[in-house]
């Protein structure tokens, strides 16, 4: 094709043809081909999943409606789930948004909220997403330095100016786990001019103690430019189902419901979320066995003399040297973690909390690949 020709072919805005592409965990399945595993000897620790899986009362709904062989589309509104929610929040079924998971609703709140010449403020070393949704609607991310690899909210709100319209906050922090506090949050929120909307991400919410535990859907009657997010991916075990929600005040909610997909979740996910919402036992053995697990690869981290975060979540960031090659040096032993160069912290790796033989065997893997990294570098 000539070139004349060939330029008129230009698919895609320029900034969209720039941006990088979220990279995810390692599949067990592609470690195990290039390694030459059996796919049910690889330990993956890279995504933050729960290691009991999903919930036996989200298996018995989903296989309840399996039976009924039915080819109808989904609940277009998650009705019966958005009222189990706004029962369990005690907040107006109209003001939850359901979503495929907590990060299309990230990308919705950036969709509906920013664009072209508009910015959105984020904390350095927080979720890879916020900085990828924005600048896929052409708005500008505004990244500020952390604090102790944690959110500096003075300097956030030093941040906002004309151009911003959203602002990212994740309370649990991934991939840190640095944790704020609830007045912190309430002191931060009453300066935030009420024109700028503020996306307050608590994925990991439920693993926080009991101490921690606070009922944050009040802070939306005092906050109408204020959205609250969860998801069933962590402690409730749905991460293959993908649900997520979010509760704000009805004027937002509508807003995000404008550009939300029809039938974005589907009907598995809908009633296995409603009955995994109702399974307290599971959520309370899945904070314990978290509790005691992070406890233990503390405990591993320690006797191998390695800095690490205490984590607000069911994970920790531990600083081995060089991340990228102790988590190369880890997949040749079937055990895949997290490198998180990409958020500029090379010397570390984010493991997820396992079953508690599967921190022994971390441990283990981890004490092998810093001697051959060591022997390799001598």
């Amino acid at each position: 094709m000539p070139a004349a020709i060939a330029d008129v072919f230009t698919y895609g805005k320029s900034y969209i043809q720039a941006l990088p592409r979220y990279i995810p965990g390692k599949p067990a399945s592609s470690v195990a081909q290039q390694y030459g595993f059996a796919e049910s000897e690889v330990l993956k620790l890279a995504s933050n999943e729960n290691p009991l899986g999903i919930p036996g009362s989200a298996q018995q709904a989903m296989l309840n409606l399996a039976a009924q062989a039915s080819g109808c589309y989904p609940e277009p509104e998650a009705a019966p789930l958005k009222a189990r929610l706004a029962e369990r929040f005690g907040v107006p079924q109209s003001w939850i948004t359901v979503g495929n998971g907590s990060s299309e609703i990230l990308e919705l709140a950036a969709r509906a909220f920013a664009g072209q010449g508009d910015s959105i403020v984020m904390s350095e070393y927080a979720f890879a997403l916020y900085s990828l949704y924005t600048s896929a609607v052409g708005a500008t991310p505004v990244v500020i330095p952390a604090r102790d690899f944690g959110h500096d909210l003075e300097a956030m709100l030093a941040a906002i100016d004309k151009t911003t319209k959203l602002i990212y906050i994740a309370n649990p922090n991934n991939p840190t786990g640095t944790f704020i506090e609830p007045d912190e949050i309430e002191y931060f929120l009453s300066r935030v001019p009420k024109e700028v909307v503020v996306l307050l991400d608590e994925a990991y919410a439920e693993y926080l103690p009991d101490a921690l535990q606070t009922d944050s859907a009040a802070l939306l009657e005092r906050h109408r430019n204020l959205i609250l997010l969860r998801t069933f991916s962590k402690a409730y075990g749905l991460a293959g189902l993908r649900v997520g929600y979010s509760m704000a005040q009805p004027e937002l909610t509508q807003i995000l419901n404008q550009v939300r997909s029809a039938f974005n979740t589907n009907s598995f996910a809908q009633v296995a979320a409603l009955a995994a919402l109702s399974d307290e036992e599971f959520v309370r053995c899945t904070r314990d066995l978290n509790d005691r697990g992070r406890e233990q690869l503390y405990h591993g981290f320690d006797l191998l003399a390695l800095p690490y975060l205490r984590s607000a979540g069911n994970f920790v960031l531990v600083h081995v040297g060089d991340g990228e090659r102790i988590s190369e040096e880890l997949l040749k032993r079937a055990v895949i973690v997290r490198p998180v160069s990409s958020y500029g912290l090379k010397a570390w790796v984010r493991i997820s909390v396992g079953l508690p033989e599967q921190n022994e065997r971390l441990l283990e893997a981890l004490s092998s690949s810093l001697h051959s990294a060591a022997a390799y570098r001598q």
